[in-house]
């Protein structure tokens, strides 16, 4: 958090990974949307996404010379989702992949080439080119909508997390440790490397390295904000935060979906919770240093304020409700690995892309922002 940063007074957004989960954060812009005058101007000049957030952001961007027709786009697309929109999810197509999943693992030298992902997201390369306007987002810069759009991704050669950022003039690229930021015009291939779900959705190559979901080894989200010169921060998340939980006995081994699903957490939701805590703690710290000592610049820097909005119901078991949307070729996939019961269905929750759930996380994240709208304006400062 440095001094630049806080002086600048810019606001920021970031929208965090979760497949399917997404659609929640698409239900608080809706609410943030209604509390802001008609035809305003994006709110958060700063934008950054991760995984499916990526997407969002990257919307947000293209139409952000009017946030209210941002977010109507957004709701259109989400409140209408099928899975076959983003994944193909036709018997042929699932048997395609499945059957090169188990040629490979049952003869692998059979198989010249190794699977490179569980689904094919074909769908979505399809959904993104025909319906974003990416040449939009120069134009909002100069307009002075947008001062920066920022989309992680995690390189598989390099280790390092990715920062990609297109950006008005003047910012410029940083580098810490496992991380790295580089100035690019964003377009599809950054947001399908961005979405790339480990296991389940294949890494794209970008210049001359394969990137894969952005949520993996990111370990400060919140960072690229800062870098990028915001002093707020609103936070939308995909998983509770920082949710209590007691310990429970289990008996039975658990399910692949199971284990996945967990995996999937802890990637989406773990940093997020971390870089949190660290942010409050600096805040904290540099609360108690006299208000002299700040003024003579002793300290680079400056308290960052953080608003984090996340779900107050957990996700898969919201999930396990509406699981039977699913085409019925992915339900058999999944029900092979344990993810269309109670226990497996967080991973069911990434993959969930149907109205019937895209609709209920979109009224849930649209309830959460009402019940806490005087912080929304206040954070806004309407």
């Amino acid at each position: 958090m440095t001094a630049a940063a806080a002086s600048s007074g810019h606001a920021g957004l970031i929208l965090t990974g979760g497949g399917a989960r997404a659609a929640y954060q698409v239900g608080v812009l809706k609410r943030i949307a209604e509390l802001l005058p008609q035809r305003a101007v994006n709110p958060f000049p700063i934008l950054c996404g991760t995984s499916a957030g990526a997407i969002n952001a990257a919307s947000l961007a293209c139409f952000s010379r009017d946030f209210g027709q941002a977010v109507d786009y957004l709701c259109s697309v989400w409140e209408n989702f099928h899975a076959h929109q983003v994944y193909r999810s036709d018997p042929l197509g699932i048997a395609r992949t499945g059957a090169h999943w188990i040629g490979a693992l049952m003869a692998g030298w059979v198989v010249r080439t190794a699977p490179r992902s569980l689904l094919d997201n074909a769908p979505l390369r399809d959904l993104l080119q025909r319906n974003l306007p990416f040449h939009e987002i120069d134009a909002a810069i100069a307009a002075g909508a947008l001062r920066a759009l920022c989309i992680t991704v995690s390189g598989y050669a390099s280790g390092q997390s990715v920062n990609f950022f297109h950006a008005a003039d003047g910012i410029e690229a940083w580098q810490r440790q496992q991380r790295v930021a580089a100035r690019a015009r964003i377009g599809v291939d950054h947001l399908l490397a961005s979405s790339a779900i480990p296991f389940i959705f294949p890494a794209v190559k970008i210049h001359r390295e394969y990137f894969g979901d952005g949520s993996m080894r990111q370990i400060a989200p919140i960072s690229p904000a800062i870098h990028l010169g915001a002093s707020r921060i609103l936070v939308i998340g995909a998983g509770r935060i920082n949710e209590p939980t007691d310990r429970v006995r289990g008996e039975a081994y658990p399910s692949l979906a199971q284990i996945a699903g967990h995996a999937l957490s802890s990637i989406f939701l773990d940093s997020l919770n971390v870089d949190i805590e660290r942010v409050l703690r600096i805040n904290r710290t540099l609360s108690l240093i006299p208000a002299e000592a700040a003024a003579r610049g002793e300290t680079s820097l400056r308290p960052v304020e953080v608003l984090v909005i996340s779900p107050s119901e957990r996700l898969d078991t919201l999930a396990a409700r509406h699981v039977r949307s699913l085409p019925w070729a992915v339900r058999l996939l999944l029900r092979g690995i344990g993810a269309t019961n109670r226990k497996g269905s967080a991973l069911a929750s990434y993959l969930l892309f149907e109205s019937e759930y895209t609709r209920a996380l979109i009224d849930l994240g649209y309830r959460d922002t009402a019940a806490r709208s005087d912080e929304v304006l206040r954070f806004l400062a309407v």
